[in-house]
């Protein structure tokens, strides 16, 4: 990870002090188990309790030499508390450790992640309605289509994070695991009750069976949660990028004061945090490809998974952790520009009330393509001469044959082509 994105929350989290902490954290609850059967005199788990730690110096040290990193860890925890080191990692194989810690190092991070995004739930739900009524042209294939209200993108981005929310919490639920048995999974040296006792006191649940390790389709559901946040927050980027492009200004990411755009053009005010969001989100995919390539691996364990978690897990919660800050930072400061929103819904000459025309003649009973036909000699008319749809409809004998001068002007009601935005924003007042 590039020091300058790193989150201190997920750093310190990923750091290899909290590693070692939470694989010292399983190996006393296994030695307590021990104990509580008798295996474990009282002065020995009283030393181990109160003295049993790590140096990391020395674990590195060890490890350069052995070339395996629990044995190093192992080393420099005996070296702490002598000869009572024989009653640790009794009857276990070292991923029992190491998974299981894994299980707590992502249930952390995870945590964290969630709680960011119920805060960000406030900023999105407040956007929306302080935007409700503000009438914005809506795009499909980014071209003009009907009206909508700027409100109704951060609705959108709302239910989506919620969604996300909700895949993040299985996500965690789905990781809350780990797993005490054994080298290829069968409880050789340690029973299943003991398994039951020893996660207890972690909080985790037991895999109701396992191999040597914690199967990998955990991890990828908890990899698939977070690519999948990071393509919702991608997708509000790229709506703000669109937006703030200088022909459409509608919107704007947060320039802050003393903040350059260009080495070499002083006028620049590029939606950096947006593109950076995309960026970080294409990462994220990639690390999902990996997650799920981790997943199939030789007969009851091989190695392959190791090296590429030691970097996608890690460099996954931080960038998803930044993207979060990010995001928020973007919608908290976004810049709305309510006149260029109302310049670009006037630019096609109200062209888009041209559904609400073509539906009303066809309340009249007018063969639908003939009725199509009509509606859409005007439209074309309006976008290649610049005129406007209104009068081109209003003068239009053909038109004006079949419905009257009032029904026309009902068509081209503001009010009425936006009468379900109040019913839409009503699904969403509760959560205010």
């Amino acid at each position: 990870m590039i020091e300058r994105y790193e989150s201190d929350v997920i750093k310190k989290i990923w750091s290899p002090e909290n590693k070692f902490r939470k694989w010292l954290d399983v190996e006393i609850a296994i030695t307590e188990v021990w104990h509580g059967w008798g295996e474990v005199p009282d002065a020995s788990m009283k030393n181990i309790r109160e003295n049993a730690s790590f140096d990391i110096a020395r674990i590195d040290e060890i490890e350069k030499r052995v070339k395996h990193d629990v044995i190093a860890f192992l080393t420099s925890v005996e070296e702490s508390i002598g000869q009572d080191s024989a009653y640790v990692h009794k009857g276990i194989t070292s991923y029992d450790v190491v998974d299981t810690a894994l299980s707590l190092l992502m249930r952390e991070s995870l945590e964290n992640i969630i709680s960011k995004c119920e805060s960000l739930k406030k900023t999105m739900l407040s956007g929306a309605f302080k935007y409700k009524d503000l009438v914005s042209i809506g795009r499909t294939h980014g071209i003009h289509a009907e009206p909508v209200v700027f409100g109704i993108k951060y609705l959108i981005w709302y239910e989506e994070l919620i969604r996300n929310i909700e895949r993040l919490k299985k996500a965690l639920d789905t990781i809350s695991v780990g797993k005490i048995s054994g080298s290829v999974g069968t409880y050789i040296h340690f029973p299943p009750e003991g398994e039951d006792k020893a996660l207890k006191k972690l909080d985790l649940k037991p895999c109701k069976v396992s191999t040597q390790i914690i199967q990998r389709d955990r991890h990828m559901e908890v990899m698939f949660a977070i690519a999948s946040l990071g393509s919702a927050f991608e997708k509000i980027a790229v709506e703000i990028r669109h937006l703030q492009r200088t022909d459409v200004l509608e919107a704007e990411e947060p320039f802050t004061k003393g903040q350059k755009g260009s080495s070499s053009m002083p006028h620049k005010r590029n939606p950096v945090k947006c593109e950076r969001i995309s960026g970080f989100a294409r990462i994220l995919r990639g690390n999902l490809s990996v997650a799920m390539e981790n997943n199939v691996l030789w007969h009851e364990r091989d190695i392959s998974h190791s090296s590429a978690e030691r970097v996608i897990f890690p460099d996954s919660f931080h960038l998803v952790d930044l993207m979060t800050d990010d995001i928020k930072f973007v919608l908290e400061g976004l810049v709305v520009y309510p006149e260029n929103v109302k310049r670009n819904l006037d630019i096609t000459n109200e062209v888009y009330y041209s559904q609400r025309v073509l539906t009303l003649l066809l309340e009249k009973g007018i063969p639908r393509q003939k009725v199509y036909e009509l509606v859409q000699d005007n439209a074309m008319r309006s976008w290649t001469e610049k005129s406007g749809f209104r009068e081109l409809i209003m003068n239009d004998d053909n038109i004006n044959e079949l419905c009257s001068k009032e029904e026309l002007e009902e068509a081209f009601s503001e009010k009425a082509m936006m009468s379900g935005i109040d019913k839409i924003f009503d699904r969403f007042r509760k959560d205010l």
